[in-house]
């Protein structure tokens, strides 16, 4: 595969791509342009980031992007676990430290954790700071359960009046986790994570989804054929008018 292939499904517009460097090279370029747009328009924008190994491509790609205007961007993030330690390497804020924000001048990072305070009292001031905090942008991944986020099948509800919101997470995922070398067992992975909801992520006006590697195929094979339900989270990004899907030729592969 030379060239990049590209199809609409719905509303959707997903771009293949021979291999996992350039899905990430591509999407960091498609984000850093509409960023700019974003600011020259609006004059600051908001933002909000997956912590993921499926992001590490990309996240290496956009911080490249010096033409930027990083002290005009609000930066936050979709998901956390609930429990781990707060120093925690898995710790999702932990990850985007080292993947992004602490490599560029943002104007602002708000973390969903912070030492202290309860899930409850996370989710009232995370919630708040997204209202206050339109979202221009989310660039996110898909599960191999066909999560968004930490809206695992049996919790996803695309008519949520939730912004951000504690979950259990099921098996599949969890397992995911050990997959991806974040975690050497089932036993070690947290067993609750706090959440944006699935109408949270409708509401933002882009959604750049990156998805590289063959266990995510099935996945994609239903987020992009299957039925638009809660059974495949993802499949709801068929209906947003905004979303691009970067997929490697193994994500790719049951297409």
């Amino acid at each position: 595969m030379d060239k990049t292939k590209e199809f609409i499904k719905g509303q959707l517009l997903i771009k293949i791509f021979k291999d996992r460097r350039e899905m990430g090279k591509n999407a960091a370029q498609d984000v850093a342009k509409k960023l700019s747009e974003i600011i020259g328009e609006k004059g600051r924008a908001n933002i909000v980031f997956a912590a993921a190994p499926s992001q590490n491509e990309f996240l290496d790609e956009l911080v490249k992007h010096s033409s930027i205007s990083w002290n005009k961007i609000t930066a936050f993030h979709m998901d956390e676990y609930v429990g781990l330690d707060y120093d925690a390497p898995q710790k999702f804020g932990n990850y985007l430290n080292e993947h992004i924000f602490n490599k560029v001048n943002f104007g602002k990072v708000y973390y969903i954790d912070e030492k202290g305070k309860s899930p409850e009292e996370l989710i009232i001031r995370y919630s708040e700071l997204l209202k206050r905090n339109p979202i221009d942008i989310i660039c996110m991944g898909i599960g191999e359960n066909g999560h968004i986020a930490f809206n695992d099948p049996h919790v996803a509800n695309f008519t949520d009046n939730k912004i951000i919101k504690m979950v259990d997470l099921d098996q599949k995922c969890r397992m995911q986790q050990v997959h991806d070398k974040c975690f050497k067992s089932l036993e070690e992975v947290p067993t609750h994570a706090l959440t944006m909801t699935i109408p949270n992520f409708c509401a933002a006006n882009y959604l750049y989804c990156i998805v590289p590697t063959k266990n995510k195929s099935k996945a994609v094979e239903r987020t992009i054929n299957g039925e638009i339900d809660s059974s495949c989270p993802a499949s709801i990004l068929r209906c947003h008018q905004r979303a691009t899907l970067y997929l490697d030729k193994d994500a790719a592969s049951l297409l």
